[in-house]
């Protein structure tokens, strides 16, 4: 492939190191029936050694100048030149066929974004395996009380089993990154919820986490949510967010879906 110069507009920091593109490989480990869906291929690093594992390789690239290259090495590969946080991803599966597998090299500065578009259509999904800022894997992983139990934590926690597998050296990218990374493992649940729940818990999570230093009491009523009174919610509102584990969101939704339903 022609040599392309990362852009930083892109987020794009190319892997280049052999042993960490391996070992990604044997975290994914494709099956010839998975549907697998690389965000971000860039040059084709670990599209590489996907390719020609399963025959449901998808691949979706924002930056045009690596299109043709990538249509030539890979001439099985579908091939979406799009934003992925714009694409529909029911619309790029077959519905009767496995779940969606998704990997990828992501931008940095979309990790929460692109987790979200995950955990929103968390039903089509099997499981997806990441590289993340190695920050930003601490809190996917958090335990509760702790500074950096947040928004993703809660999330995760809830709609996956996350595995921080293994951490990654500057070394291993193209410009090197001024931070170490990690590769994540997302496992997503059989969960049995409608969407209407789905979306007042992630408005409900992040509500509580929208004045970290205050009581829920507060940041609730300095949220979209001011209107309802939760005084006979359950939860006392005199606990700060990062003293909640799941079942306590999980209650607040309820309560908030009963009072608004």
């Amino acid at each position: 492939m022609q040599k392309v110069k990362p852009l930083k507009r892109f987020g794009q920091n190319y892997l280049h190191d052999k042993n960490i593109i391996k070992k990604i490989v044997r975290e994914i480990n494709p099956l010839p029936d998975d549907t697998i869906l690389e965000i971000g291929p860039g040059r084709g690093a670990l599209t590489e050694l996907i390719y020609g594992k399963t025959e449901n390789f998808i691949a979706v690239e924002i930056d045009t100048r690596v299109i043709e290259d990538l249509g030539s090495k890979f001439p099985g590969l579908q091939l979406i030149q799009r934003d992925f946080l714009k694409i529909d991803i029911s619309t790029i599966i077959d519905l009767n066929k496995k779940k969606l597998r998704i990997i990828g090299n992501i931008p940095y500065n979309l990790t929460s974004s692109i987790i979200f578009k995950t955990i929103r259509t968390a039903e089509l999904i099997e499981d997806a395996i990441l590289m993340v800022q190695s920050e930003v894997a601490k809190r996917m992983t958090a335990k509760k009380g702790s500074k950096d139990y947040g928004i993703l934590t809660v999330l995760l926690n809830y709609f996956t089993d996350t595995q921080v597998c293994f951490k990654v050296s500057p070394n291993a990218f193209y410009p090197k990154p001024k931070v170490t990374s990690a590769v994540v493992h997302l496992r997503f649940k059989e969960l049995s919820i409608i969407k209407e729940k789905r979306e007042m818990f992630i408005s409900i999570v992040k509500a509580c986490f929208g004045n970290r230093r205050k009581t829920l009491k507060n940041s609730l009523s300095n949220s979209i949510f001011k209107e309802l009174n939760f005084s006979n919610s359950g939860i006392d509102l005199s606990l700060r967010a990062e003293q909640l584990d799941v079942k306590d969101f999980l209650v607040l939704t309820e309560f908030t879906l009963n009072q608004t339903g």
